[in-house]
């Protein structure tokens, strides 16, 4: 117990960089513009301050598409939103190095105010973060008073709107609210004194309200309670919302109080979304009136919201009526083993369930057995399954081995910092011999040596379409780390990095090794390896 507390309060976030990090990327960029390659042979080079001005709106950019896709798609430490980063930055980079020197401001990324008669999205959230007043208001909302202009959504994200700012957009929405279906407002009074603040959120709820949205997003706001209420006449009027996100607003227990007051119509709700706040149990049970009254929710996401078991079980039996779930992520609560228990009683109705992400939830043994008894006999086509940091041990190995088995859509499974150890490792290696489009699996930090991961990266080494194993953070003897490189040493990008493994940490018997010599020799011979 001590030892999992430990590892979740040093666990690595890759997301989002430092500010420091992105600077110096940024300045990367800018000298691989001005000094000679075979790009800039061919295309030219740049000047010092074109240069700079290029790698600062390539680097905004493409901080600004991946925090979007971490926001959406959280992996937990971020991973894929820094692979994307990367990659934008290099696609873009590699734009403005065929363009060569001398082009205009506006041609080296796609400017905001660039528009088609078809365009249907309004986005001004690309490039730096940024106070907005009347003036620059007035020009950087100039499209969105175009005639016959066909936006259905807007994006004022990463702008911080004034009480200037927000009294010039106030006409301009308030004549285009009954076109727009999509509206996103998250991180727009960031650095406002609150005052103002509140006073910018009425003056955009007023201009919105009766519109007929299908998706608000209100997230990185602070909102409170207060901000909550500010949005009340934009709340109460929404009667066909299908999505609403409120991550990272501050909402406490009053706050969410004042959502389930404030948002009466959720039949058609399929998107909810509270990631990272401090609801707690109190608030829990406010949500869960609202989760109650969403038969249509789809895609319900309560991570890292302070929740322990009362809200829990609050939460759990909510759930229960949202039977066309297909997405469920409530990681990083305290539900504990009779919060999860009533989950496995919500979940045995679910048999659309395509993610189930359960991790550090202190399930432990009795918990994580009730949910995989559950999924097993429901879920049919689910995709994905995390269960890490719960303290799930060898005991609960077989019940979530038979679930495993039984997912023949599987493609993602997270079972890390657990105590699984050789005799689990070994289970869950069997119960995923036959599942074909698995493509992931991580179940580090488990206590595993060197037989557990041998038996796990035979089974997976011969899978047409795997990507990752994941077997770092355990007592795998130097001897296992060599066999397991010589596994994978025709595709060694499927075997995850192991500087974080022990090989002193698990006391080696070569006894018990032995015992699964004959087994292990067996599945080597068949191995083919081209």
């Amino acid at each position: 117990m001590e030892l999992n507390s430990q590892q979740r309060s040093f666990s690595i976030k890759l997301w989002p960089p430092s500010q420091n990090t992105r600077q110096t990327l940024v300045e990367r960029m800018t000298n691989n513009l001005t000094t000679k390659s075979l790009f800039t042979q061919k295309y030219g080079t740049l000047d010092k301050e074109e240069a700079e001005e290029n790698a600062k709106r390539i680097e905004d950019v493409a901080f600004a598409t991946a925090d979007l896709h971490y926001e959406k798609e959280p992996d937990g430490d971020g991973g894929s939103a820094v692979q994307l980063y990367a990659k934008e930055c290099s696609k873009l980079l590699l734009d403005v190095l065929k363009r060569g020197p001398g082009k205009k401001e506006d041609e080296v990324v796609t400017s905001v105010h660039t528009t088609t008669p078809h365009e249907s999205v309004f986005d001004i959230s690309k490039g730096k973060r940024a106070f907005i007043e009347g003036d620059e208001a007035r020009e950087l909302l100039s499209p969105l008073k175009d005639p016959g202009n066909s936006f259905t959504k807007i994006c004022f994200s990463n702008r911080s709107f004034g009480l200037g700012a927000a009294q010039v957009a106030e006409p301009i929405l308030t004549s285009l609210k009954d076109q727009f279906r999509e509206v996103d407002l998250s991180d727009f009074i960031a650095g406002r004194p609150e005052a103002e603040a509140l006073d910018v959120m009425k003056i955009f709820s007023t201009a919105l309200e009766g519109s007929v949205l299908k998706s608000l997003n209100l997230s990185d706001n602070a909102l409170g309670e207060k901000g909550v209420r500010a949005f009340g006449a934009l709340l109460k009027s929404q009667k066909c919302l299908e999505e609403l996100y409120l991550m990272n607003d501050g909402i406490s227990k009053e706050a969410a109080q004042a959502v389930c007051e404030l948002i009466p119509f959720t039949e058609k709700l399929k998107v909810l979304h509270f990631h990272n706040n401090m609801t707690g149990d109190e608030g829990a049970l406010a949500i869960a009136e609202v989760v109650k009254r969403s038969p249509s929710l789809e895609d319900f996401r309560c991570s890292s919201t302070r929740i322990g078991t009362e809200g829990g079980v609050a939460l759990a039996d909510a759930l229960g009526n949202c039977t066309h779930l297909k997405k469920l992520d409530l990681r990083d609560n305290m539900l504990g083993t009779e919060g999860g228990v009533s989950l496995s009683k919500a979940l045995s109705k679910h048999t659309e369930l395509r993610e189930v992400y359960l991790s550090y939830l202190n399930l432990e043994d009795d918990g994580a057995i009730a949910i995989v008894d559950a999924l097993k006999e429901s879920a049919p086509q689910l995709e994905v399954l995390e269960l890490s940091g719960n303290d799930i041990t060898a005991d609960a190995a077989p019940a979530i081995a038979a679930c495993i088995a039984a997912k023949q859509f599987l493609s993602k499974l997270n079972l890390s910092e657990n105590e699984l150890k050789d005799e689990g490792a070994n289970l869950i290696s069997k119960a995923i011999e036959g599942l074909t489009q698995l493509k992931e699996v991580d179940i580090s930090a488990n206590q595993i040596t060197r037989d557990g991961a041998q038996q796990l990266a035979v089974t997976v080494v011969q899978k047409a379409d795997f990507k990752l194993l994941n077997v770092n953070g355990n007592f795998i003897s130097n001897e296992g780390i060599e066999e397991l490189t010589d596994i994978f040493k025709s595709s060694p990008d499927m075997l995850g990095p192991l500087d974080e493994n022990d090989p002193d940490g698990g006391d080696m018997d070569e006894e018990s090794e032995e015992g699964s010599a004959d087994e292990l020799e067996s599945k080597m011979k068949n191995l083919v390896v081209d």
